[in-house]
């Protein structure tokens, strides 16, 4: 594949012997509640989560889809949430931060819950929004660990039996190019899938320094991406897409993983405890094999791609900027026509699977040890403290040592359960 110097989950770019670059379901299988936004109805939202990613999520939705309002914003954060609800004209009343904001969001009149903190929330966040009726929208990833994962399954059931539907920020799958790109992967084009790749290389994300005043939770917050509690490791968090779409080719999950990495660059004390690189093979029930690569170096070979090989063979790979619809925009869409027509809609089943293939990668990488599928999600430790009501003045998780180092995974020396 040919090198690609800028990637982001706006302006992403795809290669793959099997073209598959482009888009996701413009419209089609999901599920609707009856209650609400029936029709020509007007559909009132709340956003829980007003960083950059919760914020275009909301413009997304506003912006493609008629007759929709944002009624509440919720944040852990009171600036954040100030500065969504100005955007949006959210009045005060209507505007909550604390940890327990989205508690507040969500039982105001709406019906959709738009999820976009940390992912580490993602699961209880989830749970609670649907069981108090809503429909939802969640980014990617779903989860960062086992648990989460469970509970994300629980809440699927508990949407389906309450007839919610469910968006994911996994946008591949709304995408006109990816639609066809795998549609030609499962007429047979290739034959049966031998091997698949999946890349996200890149030269790393933000660093947000720490200031003097805040306590050590604030500090994990405003800097979730590099804790594995918030948001999984790169693996999880960026990676997922590239999992999610080889799962999609495969129509399946892997059952078992081994793999290796750690930190050659992206080591500092800023850059909290996640890797800079990891390298998973992960394998199908059937045998076929995913290759995946991630990684945070500058400097070097990057790509954000998924390939496929198959026993018809496979020609060389073109990378390319995946053109056509508006993936980000395409998703609010199909999401809310479900709602209006009541049609059945639950994309939190591969949300959660593909969320829980990259956790499935990462205990592979931090423990260096073969982990299946079985046990991960039977024995695989909790990261998130789901059973605490956490503050800002709360203690995290993982603290630092006395030189203001956090504890990172070391591979051969750490275990997976």
């Amino acid at each position: 594949m040919s090198e690609q110097k800028k990637s982001s989950r706006r302006n992403f770019l795809k290669g793959s012997t099997a073209a598959v670059t482009g888009a996701a379901l413009a419209g089609g299988l999901n599920v609707a509640r009856t209650a609400h936004a029936q029709g020509g109805d007007k559909l009132r939202a709340v956003l829980i989560g007003c960083g950059g990613r919760g914020n275009g999520a909301a413009g997304n939705l506003l912006g493609s889809c008629e007759n929709t309002e944002l009624v509440a914003v919720a944040d852990a954060f009171e600036d954040r949430a100030k500065g969504a609800a100005g955007r949006y004209k959210v009045p005060q009343e209507r505007t909550f931060f604390g940890f327990d904001a989205y508690k507040k969001a969500i039982a105001v009149d709406c019906d959709m819950v738009i999820l976009a903190t940390p992912p580490g929330f993602r699961p209880i966040h989830y749970a609670a929004a649907i069981e108090a009726g809503k429909h939802v929208f969640m980014e990617k990833p779903c989860c960062t660990d086992a648990p989460g994962f469970n509970k994300l399954m629980e809440a699927n059931k508990m949407a389906d039996e309450k007839n919610l539907k469910v968006g994911v920020g996994l946008q591949r799958r709304h995408q006109a190019g990816y639609i066809q790109g795998i549609k030609e992967i499962h007429d047979g084009k290739y034959g049966d899938l031998i091997c698949l790749r999946a890349y996200w290389n890149g030269g790393g994300v933000w660093v947000r320094g720490r200031k003097p005043e805040q306590t050590e939770m604030e500090y994990q917050m405003r800097n979730w991406y590099y804790f594995v509690w918030l948001c999984g490791d790169n693996i999880c968090e960026q990676h997922v897409h590239n999992l999610d779409v080889v799962n999609w080719a495969k129509g399946a999950h892997p059952v078992e993983a081994n793999a290796m990495g750690g930190r050659e660059v992206r080591k500092g004390k800023d850059h909290g405890q996640i890797f800079d690189h990891h390298f998973v093979e992960f394998t199908y029930e059937d045998g076929s094999k995913m290759y995946s690569q991630c990684r945070h170096i500058r400097g070097c070979w990057n790509s954000v791609s998924e390939g496929v090989h198959g026993t018809k063979g496979a020609g060389g790979t073109t990378a390319r900027v995946a053109r056509g619809n508006n993936p980000y925009n395409q998703e609010h869409i199909d999401l809310v026509a479900a709602i209006r027509g009541n049609k059945k809609y639950n994309e939190g089943w591969y949300g959660a699977t593909s969320s829980m293939t990259a956790v499935l990668g990462r205990m592979a990488s931090y423990s260096g040890q073969r982990i299946t599928w079985a046990d991960a999600i039977a024995k695989g430790k909790a990261e998130v403290p789901y059973d605490k009501d956490l503050t800002m003045q709360s203690t995290p998780p993982v603290v630092p040592d006395e030189k203001g180092n956090y504890p990172v995974a070391v591979p051969g020396a750490s275990k997976p359960f």
